[in-house]
């Protein structure tokens, strides 16, 4: 009987750190798995296929009210830097049986709206997220190219006032890109992402 306690313990103990590590996600400095996911306009869209600086991965939706707060300055986002070589990569990893306003057909439908200048990808199986380590919509990964590969080097908020980026004064994401692009150590690295919780499907 003690034999079996422990057994069950440890086998316990196992499944809790596997767990967190996946929930973890990767870490700064970390280099990321390519991926393959669906684009609004039923185009598979990798990393790989562009020949950029970096990426900025954002995971949001359409249901999220913080991420449609967030919606105007992720397009400016893209405007700015993707000439800069750093353009915008948008995910939605929400269960659409939870919400039915983050569908595939919905997705389409708000980027044609918003006039997307950026793919917006569907994470079907939400891998993608759980690599990452999303937790929030929206939440952003920056990605800096390093040969082959891409390298995070900051993840959490767009800025630090999700009610009016007019009045936010510490704009993270442009920051950190124009000091990659100045050589300069990143003055932000991570900080905290302010959103909705992604809509996991049932275990």
């Amino acid at each position: 009987m003690k034999k079996t306690f422990k057994f069950l313990c440890a086998s316990l103990v196992f499944v809790i750190m596997s767990f967190n590590t996946s929930v973890e996600g990767y870490r700064l400095g970390d280099y990321v798995e390519d991926f393959s996911l669906k684009n609004i306009d039923g185009q598979m869209v990798s990393l790989a296929d562009q020949n950029t600086q970096g990426y900025i991965v954002i995971f949001t939706c359409n249901s999220c009210p913080y991420a449609k707060m967030y919606e105007k300055r992720i397009q400016e986002l893209d405007l700015k830097f993707a000439p800069l070589g750093f353009p915008v990569v948008a995910i939605n990893p929400n269960d659409p049986m939870v919400k039915a306003e983050d569908s595939y057909e919905n997705m389409q439908k708000r980027a044609k709206d918003m006039h997307y200048s950026f793919p917006y990808l569907l994470d079907d199986t939400q891998e993608v997220a759980r690599k990452f380590g999303a937790k929030k919509t929206p939440e952003v990964y920056l990605l800096k190219k390093e040969g082959k590969r891409f390298k995070l080097v900051y993840k959490g908020a767009i800025d630090n006032n999700y009610k009016d980026g007019n009045k936010a004064d510490k704009k993270y994401v442009e920051q950190a890109i124009m000091d990659l692009n100045s050589g300069r150590s990143l003055k932000y690295t991570t900080t905290k992402s302010i959103g909705c919780t992604i809509k996991w499907k049932p275990a």
